[in-house]
C-alpha cells in the first residue's frame, strides 16, 4: 500500500514538473513571460497578506485574480493559440524534406536573389494550416523550384512585394499577405518583410525565410525569433535543424562556429528597407 501511495506521489511531482516546464517553455520570449511573473509577484503578496490578516489587501486581490482570468485571455489570445498549436507537433515525417530537394532548391534560390539583392518572403508550413494566408494570394500549386521562386520574386511583377506559400514540395501560393508583428521591441530598422516574418511565425508555427532587397542578407523567422545573416551552407543547417528535430544538436554546434547570431530582433546597420 505505501508502495502504491509513493507511486503516486512521483507521478503527480513528475507532472507538476512537466507541466512548468513547459509552461515556461511555452511564454519564453513573449509578452506573457512578463505578465506571468507579475502574477507570480501577486501570488506572493497575496498569501503574505493572508497570512497576517490584512483583509482590505485580501479582498482587492481576490477581485482582481477573478477579472485577471479574463483579461489573460483576451490580451495573450495570439500566444494561446501559438502555444497550443505546437501541442503534438511532430515535424520528423514532414514531406518538406521527405520528398527531397526542397530545401536545395529554397537554399540555391536564396542565395541567387541575395547576391541580386532581390527582396523576397517565403513561409514554409509545418503543422499549423495557412489556408487564410494561402487564400489572400494568388493560388499556384507547383513543384517548388529555385527557377519558379525566383521569378514569383522579379521585380516589377505583381507577387513580388507578397510572401510565398510552400506546403510540403508544392509552391501553394504567391502574393499572399502575413500579419506584421505588433511587437515594440522591434528595431525600426526591420522593414515590412521582416515584421511580416516575424507576425506570421508568432502565429503559428511556420518557417519563413527572408532576403532583404537593401542588403541581400538571408534571415530564418520561426516562433517569433529572427536568425539573420545565414549564407548558404548556414541556411541549409538551420532549415534542416527545423525541420529534422535529430539533426538539431549538430547544426546548433555547427552554427555557433560560424558565429550566427540568434536573437528576435538582432541588428544591421544602414539596413532601412527590404
Amino acid at each position: 500500500m505505501q508502495s502504491l501511495v509513493l507511486w503516486k506521489a512521483v507521478l503527480e511531482i513528475s507532472f507538476i514538473w512537466v507541466l512548468i516546464y513547459f509552461m515556461i517553455r511555452f511564454v519564453q520570449g513573449t509578452r506573457a513571460l512578463q505578465v506571468l511573473t507579475g502574477l507570480v509577484i501577486l501570488v506572493i503578496i497575496f498569501n503574505v497578506a493572508k497570512i497576517l490578516e490584512l483583509s482590505t489587501i485580501n479582498w482587492v486581490l481576490t477581485k482582481l485574480f477573478a477579472v485577471g482570468v479574463l483579461a489573460f485571455l483576451i490580451l495573450f489570445q495570439p500566444e494561446l493559440r501559438r502555444g497550443l498549436a505546437r501541442i503534438g507537433q511532430n515535424t520528423i515525417f514532414n514531406p518538406f524534406l521527405k520528398k527531397g530537394g526542397t530545401v536545395d532548391e529554397l537554399v540555391e534560390a536564396c542565395q541567387r536573389m541575395s547576391h541580386m539583392k532581390r527582396g523576397a518572403l517565403i513561409a514554409i508550413e509545418r503543422d499549423t494550416g495557412l489556408k487564410n494566408y494561402i487564400e489572400s494570394g494568388i493560388p499556384l500549386d507547383a513543384k517548388v523550384s529555385s527557377e519558379l521562386l525566383i521569378t514569383i520574386f522579379a521585380t516589377n511583377t505583381p507577387t513580388h512585394d507578397g510572401g510565398v506559400i510552400i506546403e510540403g514540395d508544392r509552391v501553394a501560393s504567391a502574393g499572399s499577405l502575413f500579419p506584421l508583428s505588433q511587437d515594440p521591441t522591434l528595431p525600426r530598422i526591420l522593414g515590412t518583410r521582416h515584421r511580416a516574418a516575424i507576425g506570421l511565425t508568432e502565429e503559428t508555427d511556420a518557417v519563413c525565410v527572408v532576403v532583404s532587397e537593401e542588403t541581400g542578407a538571408i534571415s530564418v523567422s520561426v516562433y517569433g525569433k529572427l536568425t539573420r545573416d545565414l549564407d548558404e551552407e548556414g541556411l541549409r543547417r538551420v532549415l534542416k535543424s527545423l525541420f529534422h528535430p535529430e539533426e538539431r544538436g549538430k547544426a546548433f554546434l555547427d552554427s555557433v562556429q560560424q558565429r550566427f547570431r540568434f536573437t528576435s530582433f538582432g541588428k544591421r546597420e544602414g539596413e532601412t528597407k527590404n
